[in-house]
């Protein structure tokens, strides 16, 4: 049942990052998702792209911490260290 918990909350954060990466693309820049990932790889600012959508994981996180949900907590936490991990690879590699 816990990792159930842990499990649901590391794929809304997972979602929630993809979402907020999509709106920084589509809203902010005005371009095509798919394109911008591509040239953002190459010129190696993709970290800053996903440091940008991992800030939607802080909606999620405080309203499973408010619903007394602490293992769906758990799961943003841990897709948004997912994300910092791959930040720091695509920084560094």
């Amino acid at each position: 049942m816990i990792k159930k918990e842990i499990a649901i909350g590391f794929l809304i954060g997972i979602t929630a990052n993809l979402a907020g990466m999509f709106l920084y693309i589509s809203i902010i820049m005005q371009r095509e998702f798919e394109v911008v990932l591509s040239k953002a790889s190459e010129e190696g600012v993709l970290g800053s792209i996903i440091a940008l959508g991992a800030i939607l994981n802080f909606l999620p996180f405080f309203v499973f911490i408010k619903k007394k949900q602490d293992y769906r907590a758990r799961g943003v936490l841990m897709a948004t260290i997912l994300s910092a991990i791959i930040i720091l690879t695509t920084k560094f590699i």
